[in-house]
């Protein structure tokens, strides 16, 4: 069911969430897509106090029959290659044509406050004002290689509300692409062309996992680089294997004519298609959330060990020692898992 109701973008600054969360109420406005509602949801999830993370769990779990049904897309690209003005051109493009569109977009962190650095309520203004799209910018708060931890669940929420399209964009930098790699059916990188040798500016690993490369601002005079540039990405492709019958294409595009969204929206529903049909999508699926699961285990983990009272005694001198040079991170590391697994055994 559309809302009716205006322009609305949530950021992730908004903690207006009661102490008390009546989830049945929050179920009834995420599934009726009331977008005010879906706001507080992630807000919900995204939340590390322990009422909400319970209230949180309790959401999702009787969200999880209405997840699954929506195309989800990774979109990355290195600062400056237009991401922002793709990803709106994409998504009102797919809002002409019928589609619910959800735009996770995680932004950068400052070290300092953990909130989001980018100008978030500036970008994508078009795109927001549809009532048929959702735009959540997210800051990392630190997480590894700039995916914002909730990211999932985020996902999970939007689905539920009947957006048949969810798009995650990354910052582009360190491990996020594999991140959010791990978390999509399509991954799209955007590249530019014209900045020196062209594989110079892609990683061969993120080569490995895109599913689709564009080349974007091909409009102008840079319509003849964009062409050239990929030409020299499909030879690079041409090397690489097949994965589940889908061979990675190259295409160029411009975010600011829309030249190319319409032939990429076609790849990426062939693509859809050919991994549903063979029923390697609900595998993918399947083994996505098996390594979610891990995920929060090693980050469960990790927190448990640092904040145990026995190895908080020991943990700066260990620190300084590995520092110093006498002792090795191997040494450091065992001592202190053996006292965390000791005292755990005690108990």
């Amino acid at each position: 069911m559309a809302s009716t109701a205006r322009c609305y973008m949530i950021g992730p600054g908004d903690q207006s969430m009661k102490p008390a969360t009546d989830v049945t109420e929050m179920l009834r406005g995420i599934r009726e897509n009331d977008r005010a509602s879906v706001g507080r949801a992630i807000t919900l999830v995204e939340s590390n106090a322990t009422d909400d993370r319970r209230s949180a769990q309790e959401l999702l779990t009787a969200l999880l029959p209405d997840t699954g049904g929506a195309h989800r897309i990774g979109i990355s690209g290195v600062p400056g290659v237009g991401k922002s003005t793709f990803i709106e051109s994409f998504g009102l493009q797919l809002v002409v044509h019928g589609h619910r569109v959800a735009v996770l977009a995680v932004d950068p962190s400052s070290s300092i406050s953990k909130g989001s650095i980018l100008g978030d309520k500036t970008r994508m203004e078009k795109l927001a004002a549809s009532e048929n799209a959702f735009i959540r910018p997210s800051p990392t708060g630190g997480s590894l290689g700039g995916v914002a931890r909730k990211t999932r669940e985020a996902i999970l929420v939007c689905e539920a509300a009947g957006y048949d399209a969810v798009l995650v964009e990354t910052v582009g930098v360190g491990q996020s692409e594999i991140a959010v790699a791990e978390m999509v059916d399509f991954f799209l990188v955007l590249q530019l062309a014209g900045a020196g040798d062209e594989l110079q500016g892609i990683k061969r690993g993120i080569l490995e996992l895109a599913d689709l490369i564009a080349i974007n601002k091909a409009d102008g005079a840079n319509v003849q680089p964009a062409e050239l540039a990929r030409a020299e990405f499909e030879r690079a492709l041409g090397i690489l294997r097949t994965e589940d019958g889908w061979k990675p294409r190259v295409v160029t595009c411009s975010g600011q004519t829309g030249a190319g969204l319409e032939e990429i929206w076609q790849l990426v529903s062939e693509h859809h298609r050919l991994l549903a049909s063979s029923g390697e999508l609900e595998e993918r699926r399947r083994r996505q959330l098996l390594g979610w699961m891990w995920s929060l285990v090693d980050e469960g983990l990790r927190s448990a060990v640092r904040e145990h009272s026995e190895v908080s005694k020991s943990l700066r001198a260990l620190e300084e020692a590995v520092l110093e040079g006498k002792t090795t991170p191997t040494v450091a590391a065992e001592a202190i898992l053996s006292a965390f697994i000791d005292r755990e055994r005690a108990l």
